[in-house]
């Protein structure tokens, strides 16, 4: 394993581990009392004290910390209060619908950012560009929850084109679910893929200028190479590279937005569970959720560095 891959991982590792001790500290001191979904008034105190003790509720913040360290070590992400089952068993359930979402969406993205930003770059200066910057500048201002209640209300309530929420429409057989989860995920894609649009087109954008600067594009074109050809043989390798950078850094800012996106449309994910694991301070599933992201995030970011290095001929894997 050469030495990039491994400062890499380790740098991915470290973050994880940082990441679990800011959740463990955020969520305990979260305000409120987290054991009053654990504990029902028809409990005796003697009984309440047994039931903390089982789930080390009772130790010390630092004692809590190490045991749940060890836990996580096991594979053993905790048991949630107000379920009354293992976080690892509801968040399995929960993870993939976000997975489905974020992907569809971050795939939608690339697929219309990077042919608007080399085009953006292509017609510098012209009335295209400037249509295209006016659109970007609007969509890094759009606030997220902002922007998914503004669909939901005109294509869901006013238009009726699309589902209200969900992710699927109850009582269908297997051959209409495909169907359904399409039409269901429509406007939250659409919600994410705007909100993040806007900056995959902005690097795009610059980082083909830059390139297109560089002299073996002049060369290139020199020669009598066809403009279309240079730009997106040859030109559009390069400039991907920023691009793809900047996109592990979004990716971190998409699972946020998923959160906020999931709760509006009521999509079944894990973002919507974290915002029911707040509201019922169910806080071993709030941190299962958060590690879980953490992870993901982690090996997303790992990948993106993996293509930048594919990229990039000057870095060796």
């Amino acid at each position: 394993m050469s030495r990039y891959i491994t400062l890499r991982l380790a740098k991915g590792i470290l973050t994880f581990f940082i990441a679990v001790t800011i959740t463990f500290l955020i969520v305990r001191l979260m305000p409120g009392d987290p054991t009053t979904a654990l504990i029902s008034d028809s409990l005796s105190p003697e009984d309440a004290l047994v039931l903390k003790e089982s789930f080390g509720l009772d130790k010390p913040l630092y004692q809590q910390y190490f045991l749940f360290i060890r836990n996580l070590l096991k594979g053993d992400l905790g048991y949630s209060f107000f379920y009354k089952d293992s976080v690892a068993s509801i968040i399995g359930n929960k993870l993939w619908w976000t997975l489905l979402l974020m992907g569809s969406s971050l795939f939608v993205t690339l697929l219309i950012g990077i042919p608007l930003g080399v085009i953006s770059a292509k017609h510098q200066g012209k009335l295209l560009d400037q249509a295209i910057n006016v659109a970007v500048v609007i969509g890094v201002s759009i606030f997220v929850p902002l922007l998914a209640f503004l669909l939901l209300y005109s294509f869901s309530f006013k238009l009726m084109w699309t589902p209200i929420g969900g992710a699927y429409s109850p009582g269908i057989d297997s051959s209409q679910m495909f169907g359904s989860v399409v039409s269901h995920m429509i406007l939250p894609c659409a919600t994410l893929v705007i909100t993040y649009l806007a900056s995959t087109v902005l690097y795009m954008r610059n980082s083909m200028l830059d390139v297109l600067k560089e002299d073996y594009v002049r060369t290139a074109k020199a020669k009598g190479v066809n403009d279309r050809k240079v730009t997106w043989s040859h030109a559009l390798r390069n400039a991907l590279i920023p691009t793809v950078t900047v996109t592990g850094l979004m990716i971190g800012k998409m699972v946020a937005g998923a959160v906020l996106t999931e709760t509006v449309f009521s999509w079944p994910g894990v973002g919507t569970m974290i915002y029911d694991a707040v509201q019922k301070q169910d806080f071993p599933l709030l941190q299962g959720a958060f590690l879980v992201l953490a992870a993901s995030v982690v090996v997303m970011t790992l990948i993106t560095d993996l293509v930048v290095a594919w990229l990039d001929p000057r870095i060796k894997l």
